[in-house]
């Protein structure tokens, strides 16, 4: 068996303090905690990052890193193609709300945590939302939904609904919801689209949701 490489020591601080957040709470651990568990101390802690801050800062830059990466991927699969898109960030985002079921969304979690309006970590989560809505609505403008504002809107705040609602629904249940209201849209837009005089046809889009795996 190959030996893997060891992390550098910033990531591994970073991976650490992944771990513990997720489990303790931001405020639950401090940063000698961090360090011990890295395998390192708060001096060497301190020369990557100044403060406990920054470093919370650094670890919320890292979960919307691969929250964009998720939709980087999506682009690449299904360029030319904004409804199988949507279908595709769907699938993705009810597998996450199901892996989130036992412990909430991070991204909640951080903000219980985080009230001061100018903490670093909180300015770029709510710059990371306004971005995330504006991301759907471009993308249900680009599928040709009519009213494709409000529709974005709808899938938006049945997002941030399903996050709040975890002890009373489950997430995994609102996830599903999120796949069935999204194919039910695609679906009647399809249809709309696709009614010629000569009769009904297939649309790309519909061949290709066909196509997108329930969960990545």
């Amino acid at each position: 068996m190959k030996r893997q490489t060891p992390l550098p020591l910033r990531e591994r601080i970073l991976a650490t303090a992944d771990d513990l957040f997720r489990r303790h709470g931001i405020r639950g651990v401090g940063v000698e905690a961090i360090a011990a568990e890295a395998g390192t101390n708060k001096v060497s802690l301190y020369r990557y990052f100044e403060s406990k801050d920054l470093l919370i800062t650094e670890w919320v830059r890292g979960i919307i890193a691969q929250k964009d990466a998720a939709w980087d991927e999506i682009l690449r699969q299904h360029p030319d193609d904004p409804r199988a898109q949507l279908v595709s960030w769907s699938r993705r985002t009810a597998e996450a709300l199901s892996q989130m079921e036992e412990r909430g969304s991070v991204i909640l979690n951080a903000l219980a945590e985080l009230p001061e309006e100018d903490h670093p970590a909180r300015r770029l989560i709510d710059e990371h939302r306004k971005h995330e809505h504006k991301r759907i609505r471009a993308v249900c403008r680009r599928a040709g939904f009519s009213e494709s504002d409000a529709v974005a809107d709808q899938f938006y705040l049945l997002l941030e609904g399903a996050k709040s609602c975890v002890q009373a629904m489950g997430l995994r249940r609102v996830g599903e919801h999120l796949m069935r209201v999204v194919d039910q849209m695609v679906a009647t837009e399809d249809r709309s689209a696709d009614v010629a005089p000569s009769g009904v046809r297939a649309s790309p889009t519909t061949r290709a949701r066909k196509g997108v795996k329930r969960a990545h």
